[in-house]
């Protein structure tokens, strides 16, 4: 299992597997190619489906025209095996055949991989001798130490300094959230909602106002990506609201340390990272349960290490966090990570607080272990028609909305 800065990446939205990936891929093509006299990219499948609404040509185009012409292929008709996300990538030189025809995917969280094995250099080292829950729990059990501390112990060394980056990161993209006002881009018109829900919930009585903030801060992130702002996948650009609400939102009122959110970060990361892992955390793959669903389960469980919870209450958090998502579809309206994706995100970081709770006043045992579940979202995403995964061909993305 790879290191959690691999899961978190700090970046521009406003999806890490349609924006941030192929961005990524043809920083490493140019690279390649700096000779290039011009390049062609193909788009599959769900990429070439929602990329125009995800800035997926635009992304790749500000990278390679810089090199040379370029010309974007959409071929939303074809799906490749390996994956929904597929890219092929073509440098050409003084004749119709291409120098190099490179085929890589988008996996989700800004995450590349090709269809073959690869010792490349670019190719991420796996760290963490093990991945599975229900291993890590044992190791914990064995050493008496938390999932923060098996995190220290795996991880890169530098881990903690990158981990203090993206909680700034996560709070800069909170009060940015809230200074930005106006209409996100795109055809839906959408106005931003994060500075009049802080508002409104800043004046409210104590019972409302902790919740309407929790609302405040996750709509704050959710819309600066939807902006492309600079967000922290958590685990994609399209959940990246929930986490940072939630930890901003108890550092603020239980005065947690940075030291504690960082563990807390740490824990989250993990979460997510077994997912990953064991399954999937993009939309196009298993639909929105792998990104609102898995960014729910990272909440809950650092929600729940914050307030002194067990590895087994913090465990059956997470559990929680995702089995209440499962079958999630991913169908965003126009292509556009704005509906139902932004509203999502706030009521995720709500759904998280809750979760902590319930485990909290449990002893934490339960019949259902998180990866039984994680197993079952993978399975059940699979299941999902192509319509419900990230092509906006089916679900919410056919409705018409009322001007």
């Amino acid at each position: 299992m790879k290191s959690i800065k691999e899961l978190f990446r700090i970046g521009h939205g406003p999806s890490s597997s349609h924006t941030m990936g192929p961005r990524r891929a043809a920083e490493m093509f140019a690279d390649r190619h700096k000779d290039a006299k011009r390049f062609s990219v193909t788009l599959f499948g769900s990429l070439a489906a929602t990329g125009r609404g995800h800035l997926t040509d635009i992304a790749i185009l500000e990278v390679l025209n810089a090199v040379a012409p370029t010309e974007i292929v959409w071929r939303p008709d074809v799906t490749l095996d390996f994956h929904p996300n597929g890219m092929e990538f073509n440098a050409y030189a003084d004749s119709d055949q291409p120098t190099e025809s490179w085929r890589v995917f988008s996996v989700g969280g800004g995450a590349l991989k090709e269809d073959k094995p690869s010792e490349a250099d670019w190719q991420p080292k796996d760290v963490y001798e093990l991945s599975k829950m229900t291993d890590i729990l044992k190791w914990c059990a064995k050493t008496g130490k938390s999932f923060w501390e098996y995190v220290d112990d795996f991880d890169d060394p530098d881990v903690w300094d990158y981990l203090a980056d993206v909680w700034t990161t996560m709070k800069n993209a909170i009060h940015n959230g809230h200074e930005n006002e106006g209409v996100l881009p795109g055809v839906l018109h959408l106005r931003r909602k994060a500075t009049t829900y802080y508002y409104r919930s800043s004046g409210s009585k104590p019972s409302l106002q902790s919740r309407g903030l929790v609302f405040a801060y996750a709509l704050a992130v959710s819309e600066e990506n939807a902006a492309g702002g600079i967000i922290v996948t958590a685990p994609t650009c399209g959940s990246c609201g929930v986490v940072p609400a939630v930890l901003y939102h108890l550092a603020q009122t239980r005065e947690f340390s940075d030291k504690r959110v960082l563990r807390a970060l740490a824990t989250a990361g993990l979460v997510g990272n077994i997912v990953k892992e064991n399954a999937s955390i993009a939309g196009a793959e298993v639909g929105c349960q792998g990104e609102v669903g898995v960014a729910c389960a990272m909440a809950a469980a650092a929600a729940n290490q914050l307030f002194g919870g067990t590895t087994t209450q913090i465990e059956y958090a997470a559990e929680m966090g995702l089995e209440h998502h499962l079958g999630m579809t991913c169908d965003p309206v126009c292509g556009l990570v704005q509906i139902p994706c932004i509203e999502r995100n706030a009521y995720a970081a709500a759904r998280a607080l809750d979760i902590n709770l319930y485990s909290t006043f449990s002893d934490g045992r339960h019949r259902v272990s998180f990866d039984h579940v994680v197993e079952v979202m993978k399975k059940t995403g699979r299941d999902l028609p192509s319509i419900y995964r990230e092509t906006s061909e089916g679900g919410l993305a056919t409705i018409e909305l009322d001007e």
